[in-house]
């Protein structure tokens, strides 16, 4: 079991004896179409499903100082994750914060094992 993995669990354990906010999630990706040698699509891209665990909160100052925040974006702290970048959106799929959000910044979170983000609602 990889470290991100293991922090998902512990979450998840946390979260079902005491009430933690991280829910039940996705990242939401896709895979680059495949196209021939005139640019047309031959293959349409896939969406890729990888789960996760994830914390709607409040934007933190720093988000809200960004020139692109747009009022009600969210910080997502998502856990489970090897990777994540703004090509992703993010589906809580339990909670008080469920719904899809596309990621408009990211970064490590202090510990390094989970990232921290900018979230917008996704109604697309």
């Amino acid at each position: 079991m990889n470290l991100a993995a293991a922090f998902e669990s512990l979450a998840g354990t946390v979260a079902a004896a005491v009430g933690a906010p991280f829910y039940a999630a996705e990242r939401l990706t896709e895979t680059a179409p495949v196209l021939d040698a005139g640019g047309s699509i031959v293959t349409p891209g896939t969406l890729v499903r990888t789960p996760c665990r994830c914390q709607v909160d409040d934007a933190t100052d720093a988000m809200r100082q960004d020139a692109s925040f747009v009022q009600g974006d969210v910080r997502l702290i998502v856990l489970g994750l090897d990777s994540l970048t703004t090509d992703a959106r993010i589906s809580v799929t339990e909670g008080p914060g469920a719904g899809t959000y596309s990621v408009q910044s990211v970064s490590r979170d202090p510990a390094g094992v989970g990232f921290v983000c900018r979230g917008r609602v996704d109604n697309g």
